[in-house]
């Protein structure tokens, strides 16, 4: 079964994901990786307002490619997350309630996702191509120096991603292999 998640990604939203689920994301999401969650966070700590209100947003770990003519953004795959492990307990604690990336997260992350009620989903790392066309518009809301990685307002609809870690604390990497380990070990 396939849950449809339309933006904002509120508490409620969140609690009734489970790990393993097959998500469809549609709405309002933010593109970020490790120079702007960085810009983020100091801006953060030196009291200034953010370029975007982070309250139940979700933000997926990209820098897509270059729009070709006729398209609204390049290819957008998913980037490796742990590049934004640092930055992101303190993104979760300002409210964000999603993060869409790639490969594992660390404790504190996942500690700070339990704490809040927080989400993490993957996506496909090869299927770049396929993704950015569940993506409607984009547009650069700053940092714009960073390039592919300036901080983009995505509207997506239908966009595909896993549940891996739910708001619980319960990681698809770990059950996975520990259900195949013992399916291989019977």
């Amino acid at each position: 079964m396939v849950k449809h998640i339309t933006t904002p990604l509120t508490y409620e939203k969140v609690k009734d994901l489970k790990c393993g689920d097959n998500v469809m994301i549609s709405g309002v999401i933010y593109t970020s990786r490790d120079a702007a969650h960085k810009r983020l966070v100091e801006a953060h700590e030196r009291g200034e307002e953010l370029p975007y209100d982070v309250k139940d947003t979700i933000v997926y770990y990209v820098g897509p490619a270059p729009a070709q003519p006729g398209q609204v953004i390049g290819s957008a795959g998913p980037t490796t997350s742990y590049r934004m492990d640092a930055y992101s307990p303190t993104m979760i604690r300002l409210g964000q309630r999603g993060m869409l990336g790639k490969g594992k997260r660390s404790p504190e992350v996942i500690e700070a996702m339990k704490e809040v009620g927080a989400v993490y989903f993957g996506a496909i790392g090869g299927a770049g191509a396929l993704l950015s066309q569940c993506i409607k518009k984009a547009e650069v809301i700053a940092y714009d120096d960073l390039g592919a990685e300036a901080l983009r307002r995505l509207e997506v609809e239908n966009l595909p991603a896993f549940v891996i870690i739910d708001s619980e604390g319960n990681n698809l990497y770990e059950i996975g292999r520990k259900e195949y380990l013992e399916f291989a070990n019977k």
